[in-house]
């Protein structure tokens, strides 16, 4: 763990001098630093640059930084449980619904919501977006904590996605008059962030019910759903995360790639740590050096069949590319640091049967 000062608020690096840390992405955060306001800086061993703040990373002040959190507002993972006599991934790559095109008003997946759709907007809602947004039917591997009822070869589906539009329209408000400033009216802006945080699970919530209504499977409840996009009141503070999950007493999943393990870990963070744990395992590569570096060293074939056996559904080839496992760190030493720094504790792992990106052709 390396500590920093910048002029008011502590850096804080959460990792291992061995691990994968970009000298950008600190500078970043010794830039979020500076800000008026500005108390703490907690950076996760997946930290890496993002478009103006740092991915990965929990930020902690007295001054409300819309910024921060940035357009996916309620970005989040949740995982469901399913039950399937067979799960064959040839088979049921194939069953997958379009989670490209919106759901339609008499869809049954519908069932699973009781009220209102948080802010009436309706554009988008279940669908998976792109980026490193994805739903995954997942094979339960290790089993290290079984008071959990997790058991090894249970299935389950993993959703990441958020707010899709809604967010965005949220930020670009902001944005449009105040730039990478403050919330003018941080009641109002947090307001419409709720909506949004809601928004991003009941679409993960849809998404689920209609992956598993296609593959022949009852609803149930998720076993997490936790969010790794938002601005938190704590303390009378602002504890800002960006890619960094809710981390205080949860269990919350860390996903690995779709062509490695993820992990279900109970979170443990505490004040120093901004409350905080990784989410993911955090990019390696930008997307145009993962698109040149996959280009020269793998087939759209080769990347639509993992190392682990498993099927990517994933039509856009440039996407595929962007994504390719080669693109992401080692998920075993985000874990690690995590585990040395007494943030979170290992539950069981997951493998990847399917992993679904997009059905559509995309970009060229």
């Amino acid at each position: 763990m390396s500590q920093h000062q910048a002029t008011s608020a502590q850096v804080t690096v959460f990792a291992s001098e061995s691990s994968w840390i970009e000298s950008d992405a600190v500078a970043q955060c010794h830039q979020v630093a500076a800000l008026d306001g500005m108390l703490q800086v907690a950076a996760m061993p997946d930290l890496h640059p993002g478009k103006g703040a740092p991915i990965g990373a929990a930020m902690t002040s007295t001054v409300l930084y819309p910024f921060l959190v940035g357009s996916d507002i309620g970005c989040g993972i949740a995982v469901f449980p399913i039950r399937l006599k067979k799960a064959v991934p040839e088979k049921l790559a194939a069953r997958f619904p379009d989670l490209d095109r919106p759901i339609e008003p008499d869809d049954p997946a519908w069932s699973v919501h009781d009220g209102d759709v948080p802010a009436g907007h309706l554009d988008s809602l279940a669908t998976v977006g792109r980026g490193n947004h994805f739903v995954e039917l997942a094979r339960v591997d290790e089993v290290f904590d079984t008071e959990r009822g997790l058991g090894k070869g249970d299935l389950l589906l993993i959703v990441h996605s958020g707010s899709r539009g809604l967010g965005e329209r949220i930020l670009r408000a902001h944005t449009e008059v105040h730039g990478a400033g403050p919330a003018a009216d941080p009641p109002a802006y947090l307001k419409a962030h709720d909506e949004a945080v809601r928004w991003g699970s009941l679409n993960r919530r849809l998404m689920a019910a209609r992956v598993a209504a296609a593959l022949g499977a009852g609803f149930e409840e998720p076993i997490v759903d936790e969010c790794h996009n938002l601005v938190e009141v704590r303390d009378g503070k602002y504890l800002h995360r960006k890619g960094a999950a809710r981390g205080d007493g949860r269990d919350v999943l860390i996903a690995g790639t779709r062509g490695t393990r993820s992990y279900l870990v109970a979170a443990h963070a505490g004040p120093e740590a901004g409350y905080s744990v990784a989410h993911g395992a955090g990019r390696k590569m930008s997307r145009a050096d993962a698109l040149r570096h996959g280009k020269a060293k793998h087939t759209v074939e080769e990347l639509r069949r993992t190392p682990v056996g498993s099927l990517v559904v994933c039509n856009d080839r440039q996407l595929l590319f962007e994504e390719a496992p080669t693109a992401y760190k080692r998920i075993e030493q985000v874990i690690t640091d995590l585990v040395t720094h007494k943030l979170a504790t290992p539950i069981a792992t997951t493998v990847p049967l399917v992993t679904y990106k997009t059905a559509s052709t995309g970009r060229r």
